[in-house]
């Protein structure tokens, strides 16, 4: 099982930029699928951004396309998701997850989430 742990949330007004991160153990990360998701109060958990192990793949939700960035550097086992011209519409708990393919990600290992939250 591999543990997760993400930081880098926090208040922003909008338009502010943050970037998440995701800290993860274990020596195969480089072999994960990480994502992105998020959950604002009142609405079901979605999906944000993924990116494959080596890379060299990203995708990402509609909502934000063009604004958010998803990376990873597998020599410190980290997942980021740089985040810009952040909307209210963007205030959630955003949660990292990994699996071995993009569509096991919601099974897979999750963080415990940090919160964004943005200010109009």
């Amino acid at each position: 099982q591999v543990q997760l742990v993400e930081s880098g949330g926090g208040l922003v007004q909008a338009g502010g930029s943050l970037r998440l991160s995701c800290a993860a153990s274990g020596r195969t990360f480089g072999s994960y699928v990480c994502g992105w998701f998020r959950q604002a109060p009142g609405k079901e958990r979605e999906f944000v951004a993924a990116i494959s192990g080596g890379g060299g793949s990203t995708y990402y939700a509609d909502p934000v396309k063009g604004r958010f960035t998803i990376s990873r550097d597998n020599a410190k086992n980290t997942v980021y998701l740089q985040m810009m011209s952040l909307e209210s519409e963007d205030t959630a708990v955003y949660y990292c997850a990994v699996a071995w393919t993009i569509a096991t990600l919601q099974l897979g290992s999750w963080g415990q989430g940090t919160q964004v939250t943005v200010s109009s």
